[in-house]
């Protein structure tokens, strides 16, 4: 962030200038920037349409998703959106407008939206709504719907989105970050060790622990433990799997198959204090600046 000191003799032109950068660097919505690119929430319904047409681009295209609810609009949308937040990640060296500069978003809904939609979106997967009676004095984020186009695909933009979530969790108080993370396909089998090392190692329990909806549980455990190989395991893992652990996040008991998505989700539990310190330091350094 500049730092800018203004002489009592600059030109008016200098000084509407220097109002133009001071209140673009005071943008509320701003959570992170690493080098062009910047992470932010949805300012208007014109940006979160942009950000449903990168979920649709990524999830139907490239992934393969269907359902029969979507429009012909070409947009990912459900009945969540217009409670969420909408985290963006912004390419601002892109030509056009804002909206064309979107190169991924991250859908975050916190649990008094939540209460305003009914639920969470992933209460109709996991048995979230046990988890929270257990912690009536915490405040529940869900997170959801990650995506990142092709070409962002980087560590970078990684780090990026985490800064961002960190500098959100921090302007609103955020005591425990939730959610369903995915692999790709509906065959568990074709994950087996992945799975199975988050069953034996990762699984969150006690107060924590939280399960798949009966109807909908589909067995993480598929290998003995002496035959799960860590390294090959985490390998085999998507990045944004890996990450939650790296962050210091457990797992639910259970995965769910959603036909719709084509994936395999698993459920993700991350209370703030159980972060590791050294990605407190790493991701709070820079967020800091951004979640007042």
């Amino acid at each position: 962030m500049h730092n800018l000191m203004l002489k009592s003799t600059v030109s008016h032109d200098s000084a509407d200038k220097a109002a133009l950068v001071n209140a673009a660097i005071s943008d509320h919505s701003i959570l992170g920037r690493i080098g062009p690119l910047e992470v932010r929430l949805a300012r208007d319904t014109e940006e979160v349409a942009a950000a449903q047409a990168i979920r649709f681009r990524v999830f139907y295209q490239e992934m393969g998703a269907r359902s029969s609810s979507q429009s012909a609009e070409e947009r990912d949308a459900d009945r969540f959106d217009a409670v969420c937040d909408h985290l963006l990640v912004i390419d601002t060296t892109l030509p056009g407008t804002e909206c064309d500069r979107i190169v991924g978003t991250y859908r975050l809904l916190p649990q008094e939206q939540a209460l305003a939609a009914g639920g969470f979106y992933s209460e109709a997967e996991f048995e979230l709504e046990k988890l929270i009676a257990r912690h009536p004095d915490r405040r529940f984020l869900e997170l959801g719907r990650s995506c990142v186009l092709p070409a962002y695909r980087s560590k970078r933009t990684i780090e990026l989105l985490w800064q961002g979530i960190w500098a959100y969790c921090r302007r609103n108080r955020i005591d425990v970050m939730t959610g369903c993370a995915s692999f790709h396909g509906t065959v568990p089998a074709a994950h087996a060790e992945a799975l199975s090392f988050l069953a034996h190692y990762c699984q969150a329990d006690g107060a924590w622990s939280i399960q798949a909806r009966s109807k909908r549980y589909v067995s993480m455990d598929l290998m003995p433990l002496e035959a799960i190989d860590a390294k090959a395991a985490l390998s085999g893992m998507p990045p944004l799997i890996k990450g939650y652990l790296r962050l210091g996040a457990k797992f639910g008991e259970g995965c769910v198959i959603d036909w719709d998505f084509c994936t395999t989700d698993v459920f993700v539990v991350l209370p703030v204090e159980a972060i590791s310190e050294r990605y407190i330091a790493y991701y709070g350094a820079e967020a800091q600046r951004f979640a007042a």
